[in-house]
């Protein structure tokens, strides 16, 4: 065995003492996935009521209310956002462990 071999032996073995400690959160957010309306997909009509409804809101003169009401639209707005999050799948997210991060990167040098 020459001593490429034996340290690349020695870094896995090293590697995987790290990995495997039990009772580690090794849950990692990615990234949020993001989703493009293309010309196949076109919004539902639920999705166009909200977006002019929206725009309504935007194009209102929110001077002239009261406390109350400017209250009421946020609440509107706010389950206006997560009615369009929910149904656009926005929620969702990608999680990968730090044992996989670490063995992915090891490959990457190992393989090199």
């Amino acid at each position: 065995m020459n001593f490429k071999n034996f340290l690349q032996i020695t870094c896995i073995v090293c590697c995987l003492n790290i990995v495997a400690v039990p009772n580690s959160k090794a849950a990692v957010p990615i990234a949020k996935t993001t989703n493009t309306i293309t010309k196949e997909e076109e919004p539902s009509e639920r999705a166009k009521a909200l977006i002019i409804r929206l725009f309504e809101i935007k194009n209102m003169d929110k001077t002239s209310l009261t406390i109350s009401d400017k209250k009421a639209l946020r609440k509107e707005l706010r389950a206006m956002k997560k009615e369009m999050n929910a149904s656009s799948g926005l929620d969702s997210k990608v999680y990968i462990s730090i044992g996989a991060i670490i063995i992915i990167i090891l490959l990457i040098i190992l393989l090199r």
